[in-house]
């Protein structure tokens, strides 16, 4: 007797990345295709970057650790991308620099990181970067197209917290690094009890002590601000009060807010950063802000800002809502499973594909009708279509049948 072979290894996925079935992928496209949508309405062009680089050129952008390799080929060492961003910082200084600016670009694509708060490791992001606008006008245009993506999207109480990562670099300069990651967790009594540890002048102190609290509503946290604040940091805060005002032209219908304290995009950002959160979800749905040092470092330097949506953190807040996707991009799901003899049935379908209607053809002609209703309820059509040479008939879930009009019959043959 033959003995039994030995299990194979187990059918497994890498740590951090994850399979989507039918349902969540198609949420996931639509609200991708909600914010691409949008992007385009407001005179972005999509472009498409690679998914992997030298890794010595995508350092020059990012220094977020990322998963490198030996390419087979070159011999020499790639990594995939952690982040969109920089790619097209590359992109711009070194192809499209030369156009009439400002220039618009979108994009949408899967980035991989070592690490991630939610656990999960690749990550799809959609995203816009705007060269060479005006400061203040380029950042309210990208924030009031960040608060229209995501309601295309179906997020309808999205919040957008404003910064200045200039104002807290510059507040922050010299001090120790668990002074920001105490910052990070909004501990104000730690904040305060290592600002004053440091040695600080006074009014530094006063001022650092202070950022766990300088948050809220607008202009209120920047009169405190501007109260603790001097020299260059009053240059920062004059410049988010500028995008402010230029962002009152959008008539955004996002709720807006400061947070002067945020240290998220610390070693990134330049200016005016923002992040776009909704109740109930601790994440951020968005994050971005101006970034004018970027390009230079690809050898062309431009003013430049943008964002990116964390497409599975805002289909997980639709899901959370119970309405994932309702109002983004059409569902998948509809249409008909049309069953009956060949020619006929495939040349019905496609009729009613040539209509836009959704439509797929059962290629067994020996299907029961309680066999087809089960397939068709399973992969999300509305309906099944019985075809036979003299004419069709619909099947819906509960079994009960209607008759297709004679003419339409027809003419879908044709």
């Amino acid at each position: 007797m033959r003995a039994p072979k030995p299990p194979g290894p187990a059918i497994r996925l890498p740590l951090g990345v994850r399979d989507y079935l039918p349902a969540a992928a198609a949420e996931r496209r639509a609200v991708a295709e909600a914010c691409l949508g949008a992007f385009e309405r407001w005179g972005y062009r999509r472009i498409i970057t690679p998914v992997y680089e030298y890794a010595d050129v995508l350092a020059r952008g990012s220094d977020t650790p990322a998963i490198r390799f030996v390419e087979p080929v070159s011999g020499e060492v790639v990594a995939l991308r952690t982040d969109i961003t920089p790619q097209v910082a590359r992109l711009y200084a070194t192809r499209l620099h030369a156009a009439p600016g400002p220039a618009r670009l979108c994009y949408e694509g899967s980035v991989l990181r070592l690490a991630h708060a939610r656990g999960q490791r690749e990550l799809t992001q959609a995203g816009v970067e705007l060269f060479d606008a005006p400061q203040a006008e380029g950042d309210a245009e990208v924030i009031a197209l960040a608060a229209e993506a995501l309601a295309g999207s179906g997020i309808d109480d999205l919040t957008i917290d404003l910064g200045h990562m200039g104002f807290l670099r510059a507040a922050l300069r010299n001090l120790p690094t668990e002074l920001r990651e105490a910052l990070a967790r909004k501990d104000a009594r730690r904040v305060e009890r290592l600002a004053a540890a440091a040695g600080l002048p006074a009014e530094r102190r006063k001022l650092v002590s202070a950022l766990p609290r300088l948050r809220g509503e607008p202009q209120a946290v920047l009169r405190e601000a501007r109260r603790l604040a001097g020299g260059l940091l009053r240059q920062a805060l004059d410049e988010l009060a500028q995008a402010l005002y230029e962002l009152k032209a959008h008539d955004v219908g996002a709720a807006i807010t400061i947070d002067l304290g945020e240290v998220r995009g610390f070693d990134y950002y330049t200016g005016v950063r923002f992040a776009g959160f909704a109740a109930g979800c601790g994440d951020a749905l968005l994050t971005g802000g101006r970034y004018d040092d970027l390009c230079g470092r690809y050898g062309h330097s431009a003013r430049a800002t943008g964002f990116a949506v964390d497409v599975e953190a805002v289909a997980g807040a639709l899901e959370v809502r119970g309405a994932p996707g309702q109002q983004s991009a059409p569902s998948p799901r509809g249409g008909v499973l049309v069953a009956g003899p060949r020619p006929l049935a495939p040349r019905i379908a496609a009729g009613l594909r040539r209509r836009g209607q959704r439509a797929a053809c059962d290629p067994n002609p020996d299907a029961s009708e309680r066999a087809l209703r089960a397939q068709a309820a399973h992969w999300g059509y509305a309906r099944v279509l019985l075809v036979t040479p003299r004419g069709a008939s619909f099947l819906d879930p509960s079994g009960e049948r209607s008759k297709m009009a004679p003419a339409e019959f027809q003419e879908l043959k044709q």
